[in-house]
């Protein structure tokens, strides 16, 4: 008996829909295992299975009074109940002109009574079926209680299958059923078929934290409802919503939709639902679409550009944002660098520090140098620190990077000084290093390790690091500058509330930030800023750098101005410490007849 009256394209159909289900090569389960009791109950038999017929096996899911696990597909009658998707009887397998051969028929078995295990889309898995020794008849009843059993297995398929695809929250369709559900569609519609996928993001994860931590875990439910409810509202019984993630629905739009016309609809949904809320906690909703292509696009891929455009969504006015590419690269680029910088920080030739003199502007001395990180990427090459360090600085690698500059820094300032160079050094610190408990301890022990006094090392601090944890930064900052380390305001005037600050803060330095200093000689209202900055700096005792001067002519405002100190591409870019060096020795060798190194620095 071979088992060909399925078509290939039906019998791989059925295939796929029994793998879809994962029964296959599971362990045994009491739940099936009670009904294949109850049917040899039912029968007064010895033998019951609930038996899955694969391609080339019939193997049984649940048994009773049977040890082996799977039997050949070729000549059995499960196979034949797959074939035709009827009950089959076989009253005696001996006499049976299709099954006196079989496995079953050489094993002992007499009598054979199959039901079929039906799928809602009408493919049939297998059998719910009772075996015999001895040959025998079947009644109306047992035709009907086979029956039902077989209804009662397939039941239980689909209700294990739908845990795996029925979010508990919501009761929707999940991820896995999205996935499922797009490879089907795949092939119903026309293959390559462009369609726009729309997901809703509730909330961001800082949002719903700090909601969970205020109203407990039931508000997640709450606003996890109100969304479901207006969802289902708003795209009508016949539309699809999957719950994918805790906080995020996806449903797609009518095929041939129209991308604009589409985002404008869903953007009035927000505007809607924003005044329909009744939930106690605000949150920000967004809703990233993603076109794809059926059959095409990996759908896994397509869940992360939705997401993706979901949080770019969030920087925009309208909250509804279309994929893009090239924000994605920006944003791969970034995860990239992130990812790779680790491995900067521990591999020997990555990483290096330049200098930036610091000159005073009356005399044309150079008073200290700035410490400046460069990447320079095995595959990416230089890699600006404009791009990576912003992304550095909200990682947990930034303890290690101003550690790795600091480390590199005073070793630096270190050979200079026992050199003759009598130079301050100036590194920038994140917001990051001034919660940490140990960073002055840190700051003290590498100075004393390169045997520098603390005013050797000036540290430089944004504005903006200051806002974070301020009450612990501060603390921070007195427990250095009582250590005798220099601080300086780093891009002064770009943060928030500077004058405050610049009272509060211990720092002898205010740095005047490069955006007000550019174009200083043309624009008055820049000129006025500047003056008013440096009065106020001098006013409340601190010394002023400006930065970014790179024309005489902004220079002779400044020293008009009364600046300090400049920096600046007028005096000399970031440099290597060798071409700092030279560039020292040019400007300020000392006579020979002092009887000091040739490249001591007149700069104490």
């Amino acid at each position: 008996m071979s088992h060909h009256s399925l078509s290939a394209q039906q019998e791989s159909e059925r295939l796929d829909a029994l793998r879809k289900l994962e029964l296959l090569d599971t362990p045994p389960s009491e739940a099936f295992d009670r009904i294949t009791r109850m049917a040899a109950q039912l029968f007064n038999l010895p033998v019951a299975a609930v038996s899955l017929t694969d391609a080339d096996r019939q193997w049984f899911k649940s048994r009773v009074g049977v040890d082996h696990t799977s039997i050949p597909r070729e000549n059995a009658p499960c196979a034949k109940v797959v074939d035709n998707g009827d009950m089959l009887v076989v009253a005696d397998m001996r006499t049976d002109e299709c099954f006196h051969d079989s496995h079953l028929a050489r094993s002992g078995v007499r009598f054979y009574a199959g039901a079929p295990l039906m799928t809602r889309d009408g493919h049939c898995l297998g059998a719910m079926c009772v075996l015999g020794t001895e040959p025998r008849a079947i009644t109306e009843a047992e035709r009907e209680g086979l029956t039902d059993l077989a209804s009662m297995v397939m039941a239980q398929i689909e209700l294990q299958h739908a845990i795996g695809r029925i979010d508990p929250v919501s009761g929707m369709p999940n991820r896995n059923q999205f996935i499922e559900d797009m490879s089907d569609l795949a092939i119903e519609r026309p293959r390559g078929e462009t369609r726009l996928a729309a997901m809703v993001n509730l909330a961001t994860p800082e949002q719903l934290s700090d909601a969970m931590r205020a109203m407990g875990a039931g508000y997640l439910d709450e606003i996890v409802d109100e969304a479901v409810r207006m969802l289902r509202a708003a795209l009508g019984p016949g539309r699809k919503v999957y719950h994918v993630a805790p906080t995020q629905f996806v449903f797609l739009a009518e095929p041939d939709a129209d991308v604009q016309r589409f985002c404008d609809w869903l953007g009035c949904w927000l505007e809607l639902r924003a005044d329909a809320m009744t939930s106690r906690f605000m949150t920000t909703t967004t809703i990233g679409v993603a076109p794809f292509q059926l059959g095409k696009s990996d759908i896994l891929d397509v869940l992360r550009d939705m997401h993706s455009a979901a949080h770019d969504a969030l920087d925009g006015s309208r909250r509804v944002r279309v994929f893009s590419a090239e924000q994605n690269a920006m944003f791969l680029r970034r995860f990239y660098l992130v990812n790779e910088f680790g491995a900067a920080l521990e591999s020997a030739d990555q990483l290096r520090l330049v200098f930036q003199p610091k000159v005073e502007l009356s005399t044309g001395r150079c008073l200290g140098v700035e410490a400046l990180l460069r990447w320079n990427h095995p595959v990416l090459g230089e890699v600006s620190p404009g791009e990576f360090f912003p992304l550095i600085e909200q990682t947990s690698l930034a303890r290690a990077t101003t550690r790795w500059v600091l480390a590199q820094a005073l070793q630096q300032l270190a050979a200079w000084r026992n050199a003759g160079l009598m130079l301050q050094m100036a590194v920038n610190v994140s917001a990051v290093n001034l919660t940490e408990a140990d960073f002055v301890a840190y700051v003290v022990e590498q100075l004393r390790r390169h045997a520098l006094p603390p005013e050797a090392l000036a540290l430089e601090i944004t504005e903006s690091a200051l806002m974070k944890k301020r009450a612990l930064a501060m603390k921070t900052l007195d427990a250095l500058a009582a250590a005798g380390v220099h601080l300086a305001i780093d891009d002064f005037g770009t943060g928030y509330s500077s004058l405050a600050y610049l009272q509060s803060v211990p720092a002898k330095v205010v740095k005047i930030d490069q955006s007000f200093v550019r174009d200083l000689d043309t624009d008055k209202h820049k000129r006025a800023l500047v003056s008013t900055m440096i009065k106020l700096s001098h006013d409340l005792e601190r010394r002023v750098v400006a930065e970014g001067v790179e024309t005489a002519a902004v220079a002779t405002l400044l020293l008009a101005d009364g600046c300090d100190q400049v920096q600046g591409y007028l005096y000399a870019r970031p440099m290597a410490p060798e071409d700092f060096e030279r560039w020292v020795c040019a400007k300020w060798t000392l006579p020979r007849e002092r009887k000091a190194p040739a490249q001591m620095l007149a700069c104490a």
